[in-house]
Parts: C-alpha cells; structure tokens; sequence
C-alpha cells in the first residue's frame, strides 16, 4: 500500500499453539502456550554423526555436537559452512575429540543465511583426505522489530498488486523487490513468505506481518523476530 498505515500495537496476548482461523478481529487472550522445542537437525553415516539446532539468531552461539570413533580422541575438528559465493568451505569452530569420541564445536555465529555445514576431522598422518561429515542445514537470522497489520486494509490493493485478505500470507518491507521470499522465525516457529507490500512506516520497525502470517507464527504484538532472504 502506498499510504502510511498506522502501526497496531496490541497488549501482549498469549502465544498460540497452532494458526488460528482467520479473522479481521485481533487474536483472544487466553493461557499461555508453551513455546515449542527448538529444532534440532541430525546427521550420521555410520561412523560420524553430527547434530545442531536448524535455527538461530545473528550473534548467538551455533553448537554442534557429534560423535566419531573413539580411536580418534585428540584430533581436532573443524565445522566449515559452505559459501556460495567463494565456491568453497569456510572454518566457523574448531574443537577436541574427547576420548568418547564425542565433540563440541561453538560458533559465535557472524554471519546471515541458509547454510550447509560439515564438521571435517583433522587429516591423520598417511590419509589420502581429510573426513567429513554428512552435511547438516543451519539457518542464522537477523534480528529485526516487526508489527502485524489487516484490519482497516482488507479489500485494498497492495504496493505489489494482490488484494489484502485476512488470508494472504506474506510481509512488507520498504526496499526488497515484490515477491522476493523471506524466511520469518519466532519463539520456535519458522515460515518462508513473499513480500507482498511497502512498509512498515512507523515505529521503527523493519518488518509488517500480515494477519495470517501473524497468525502462523503466534505473533500477537509489536516484538523482535529473526529474519532472512530464503535464497541466500
């Protein structure tokens, strides 16, 4: 939309567990849900297994655990993640095979993105390559303030050209093209939508939900998320 829109600030409501059906009307409060587990992502082929969680945020600490044979305590491994742009894999931690053969990686995450992760045991004295393990997918966010918007604009026509329903599913953001898909997590949801209009124009914030994208996230008032370009 193409006109300033005032900003909807709620009193903080309770979470919702599941999406709730669609309305013009704000969310009901009620008891508080509680958030889901975080994600955990899980890899093995047999000889070295890996595990992280799948989401977090710019500047959170990413721990990775695994566990390869016991013969290799000591050793040291190294979590590499993929740059597409580079075309090659880059060092995030490093970290001691105990003698369990259990290791803990920690990187202080510095960079937003989707990526493919590995943790590479150190080359042995005579082996022909270093090995790794299967790859895990992580995705790090940029936190971000963001609103939630409909009531007052369903039937309008948005800056990118669809009508404004309590159903469509998507965000506002004032520079990235239309239709450009971006992956939204909060309090232990995740959802990948499109941007589908200008905004938001007031209160400082970088991101305005639609109602049904609210909705799917249980985000009920004014509040910090994660953000990220789901291509990158």
């Amino acid at each position: 939309m193409t006109r300033r829109r005032p900003t909807i600030v709620l009193a903080l409501c309770a979470l919702l567990a599941a999406p709730a059906a669609a309305s013009a009307q704000a969310p009901a409060g009620g008891a508080a849900a509680p958030a889901p587990a975080p994600a955990v992502a899980e890899a093995s082929d047999g000889r070295h297994s890996i595990a992280a969680r799948t989401d977090t945020l710019l500047g959170r600490t990413a721990r990775f655990r695994g566990l390869v044979p016991s013969a290799h305590a000591g050793r040291r491994i190294t979590v590499e993640r993929w740059d597409a742009k580079r075309g090659r894999w880059l060092a995030t931690a490093t970290a001691k095979v105990a003698s369990d053969g259990a290791y803990l990686a920690r990187w202080r995450t510095d960079h937003i993105g989707r990526f493919r992760v590995r943790a590479v045991l150190a080359q042995a004295p005579g082996a022909q390559a270093a090995a790794a393990s299967p790859e895990l997918a992580v995705t790090v966010y940029k936190p971000a303030l963001a609103t939630w918007y409909g009531p007052g604009f369903y039937g309008r026509t948005t800056a990118c050209g669809m009508e404004m329903t309590t159903s469509l599913v998507g965000v506002a953001h004032r520079t990235l093209p239309c239709g450009t898909n971006v992956a939204i997590h909060y309090a232990g949801h995740t959802t990948i939508v499109p941007v589908v209009d200008r905004g938001p124009f007031a209160n400082g914030a970088d991101w305005d939900l639609t109602y049904a994208t609210a909705m799917t996230l249980g985000f009920t008032a004014t509040d910090r998320i994660g953000a990220v370009r789901a291509d990158r």
